[in-house]
């Protein structure tokens, strides 16, 4: 038995970095839509910030927006991976808390259920950091 989890160990190992990458370009992908979206109309933005209690909508919505898209560019190329996503969970913490919790957790009644998953998944790349098919490798390996 230990021998099958040392051989199964070993040959997931070597997957790490591939699985990195494709939760960085999933979540990219993901925030991409709602980044454009608000920066098309920030003033729809701000008036649903508002809406939903949020302070100086104005001002969050910019914020909100443009770490959406830094996100995107960031996460795309594995560079700062670990430092912009402590940013991006706290976006789906105020996601989760002002829009998604009372409707439950299911995706498909706009509950929380995307929204938790992109935090799990930052989590991960917050841990772990972008692995080895990232700019952060390129730049910071040896540091």
């Amino acid at each position: 038995m230990n021998s099958l989890l040392t051989l199964t160990t070993n040959i997931s190992s070597k997957f790490q970095d591939i699985s990195l990458l494709l939760i960085r370009l999933i979540l990219a992908y993901g925030f991409y839509e709602p980044a454009l979206t608000k920066i098309k109309d920030i003033s729809s933005v701000s008036l649903w910030f508002e809406s939903l209690g949020i302070p100086y909508p104005m001002i969050n919505a910019y914020m909100a927006a443009s770490t959406e898209i830094l996100g995107v560019v960031l996460l795309t190329l594995g560079l700062f991976t670990r430092l912009i996503s402590l940013p991006l969970i706290i976006i789906m913490i105020v996601a989760i808390t002002t829009v998604h919790i009372s409707n439950g957790f299911s995706a498909g009644d706009n509950g929380f259920e995307i929204p938790l998953y992109y935090m799990i998944m930052l989590f991960v790349l917050f841990t772990h950091g972008a692995g080895k098919y990232s700019f952060d490798n390129i730049i910071f390996k040896n540091k």
